[in-house]
């Protein structure tokens, strides 16, 4: 079996406003050190099966389609072998 970690993130250039609403609300609870926070999503995903390159194929088309939307997400996937 393997397993996919994909790191789903809003591509440079977008604004992120859930980002900066914990940067302000860390900030009136005196967090003043924080100056900026970007917010992202993590999968973890099992795939049955050991081809690592059918599973990267397969978790592309998951990301194209339904995970990410490439107008806006960049996304980064990571295969793990389980063992």
């Amino acid at each position: 079996m393997l397993k996919a970690r994909v790191e789903i993130k809003l591509k440079k250039g977008i604004v992120d406003p859930e980002g900066k609403n914990i940067k302000k609300a860390l900030n009136l609870l005196q967090f003043n050190e924080v100056k900026n926070v970007k917010v992202a999503k993590v999968f973890e995903i099992e795939i049955e099966g050991d081809d690592e390159e059918k599973a990267r194929d397969r978790i592309e088309a998951m990301c194209r389609r339904l995970l990410a939307n490439p107008v806006i997400n960049d996304y980064k996937i990571d295969i793990i072998r389980e063992k």
